[in-house]
Order: structure tokens, then sequence, then C-alpha cells
């Protein structure tokens, strides 16, 4: 490994832990998506934004590309039907794992199984981040060209059939104790209503039980870097005896240089 390989690999994860340690220490407070009116104060005596894109105490939008920083193997190439290492899977989750067939999801029309929302964060490629208006926060990937939207406001899903991006409710967390502005903080998301997929190209299985928790950091480098760290963690009581935690590092780039949609593989 050289070491422009290891800087490469270690200085996303320091930055997070060291991002998330104000976090702990100083707590958090929900921002809702419903805010109080145009210049109404608050008890504290603050005016407060009316809408989730105005409240945003980080700015997430625009364009980012993956950093492969853990998890090469699994990741830049599919890996060999049951190689689940890492994973928390059950017994039935290894059953269905061992027989994956991706053959079989091509004539079924399921190739993007592992493009829906518990895994699409972890595909290598671009994110575009966008506000679709003043309370959804959407997410454009060119691999598999996905597209997550964000909803703030805590409305309940829609009935319907599930999506492969499931219906995800969200909400800042700003730092401080809610008696001044925000002065930092990050988004946190939580997705239902998914279309069972997979959390590995080779069948790893998360079902339609599952419930996909994500928390989206943004960290600027004293050069003025920008990266974004999502934290997310999978609850899923048919296939997994634990939840399932990853963390997938992005780095802000100017502009659509490089972005090239494709559609879901299956292999």
């Amino acid at each position: 490994m050289t070491a422009r390989m290891r800087i490469t690999t270690w200085l996303p994860v320091a930055v997070a832990m060291l991002h998330f340690l104000p976090v702990l220490a100083s707590g958090q407070v929900a921002v809702p998506g419903i805010s109080p009116a145009p210049n109404q104060e608050d008890r504290g005596g603050f005016r407060t934004p009316n809408t989730p894109k105005a409240a945003a105490p980080e700015d997430l939008t625009g364009y980012w590309v993956s950093l492969v920083t853990e998890d090469w193997i699994y990741r830049m190439i599919t890996p060999a039907k049951g190689d689940y290492e890492s994973v928390p899977l059950n017994a039935e989750g290894k059953r269905v794992a061992d027989n994956w067939d991706p053959s079989k999801d091509e004539a079924d029309g399921n190739s993007c199984k592992a493009y829906g929302a518990a895994a699409v964060m972890r595909v290598p490629g671009r994110l575009h981040i966008t506000w679709e208006n003043d309370s959804t926060l959407r997410i454009d990937t060119d691999a598999g060209t996905q597209t997550r939207l964000l909803h703030f406001g805590g409305q309940p899903p829609p009935a319907g059939e599930p999506q492969w991006q499931g219906y995800s409710s969200a909400e800042w967390q700003v730092f401080g104790d809610g008696r001044n502005p925000p002065r930092g903080g990050y988004l946190k998301a939580e997705t239902t209503r998914m279309r069972p997929g997979y959390l590995r190209k080779n069948g790893v299985p998360y079902s339609g039980d599952g419930i996909l928790t994500e928390y989206f950091t943004r960290v600027i480098e004293p050069n003025a870097d920008s990266y974004l760290i999502v934290t997310s963690v999978v609850n899923d009581p048919k296939y997994l005896i634990a939840p399932f935690t990853t963390s997938t590092h992005f780095k802000k780039i100017p502009d659509a240089s490089g972005w090239r949609t494709t559609p879901c593989k299956a292999r």
C-alpha cells in the first residue's frame, strides 16, 4: 500500500471521529419540518427560519464523489456468492444469500436490488444533492440512476407499493440547547417502506421490514476541501441478528464533470 493510499484510507475516518465529538459532548436539538412563521420569535427571543431549507445548519447541496476508503472488495467488485463477512445475518439471511441468482434477478426485472436505499450510498459513483422544494431534499445517484427524496415535516409514509428508495423522513439535528441560533449540525433520516433488496451486490438481503437510519455530516478541512460522511444503520428483524452499520465518505467536487448515469447491474 502506498503512502497516498494510506492517507486516503484513514483521513476521512479520522475527520469523522473528530467531528462527532462535539455532538456527543453538547447534545442535539431536532429541527422539525414545521417551524414558526416568518419573523415569529421563539421563547428565547430568537427569530426561527420557517422552512427546513432555511433552517439547514449545514449546506449539503452540490456534487459529491465516492471515496472508497474501506470494504473495497465488496464495493468495487461483486463478491462471490456466500461471502457475507461482517454482515450480522441470521440463518435465514444466510440461506437467502447462499441462493443468490443474478440471472433470475435480471429475468424478473430486479437488477436494482443492490441500488435500494439501504445500499445505494455504498455503490461507488457520484451524488447530486439539491432541494426539490423547501421541505424535501433530493439525492440523485449516477450509479443506477436512482433518486432519493428526504421529506421534512414528520408526515407518515403514503400508502402504496414499497419502492427501491422507500420513504425517508428527515430532520435537522443542531448543536447546542436550542436557545441560541444553530452553530452547526447534521441531518438525520429514517427510511421505511423499502422494496426488499441487497445490502451487497452478491445477494446479501434486507427485507421490506427493514428500517434504515442515516446521519449525514459535512466536514470542511482547513484547506477548504469538503467531505460528506454518511453513517447508515440497517435494522432488519427478518434477516439480521444485530444492526448493520457502515460509514461512507464522499468528497465535494466543483461541478458535474464526470457525471455519467448508468443503469442498475445485477452482477
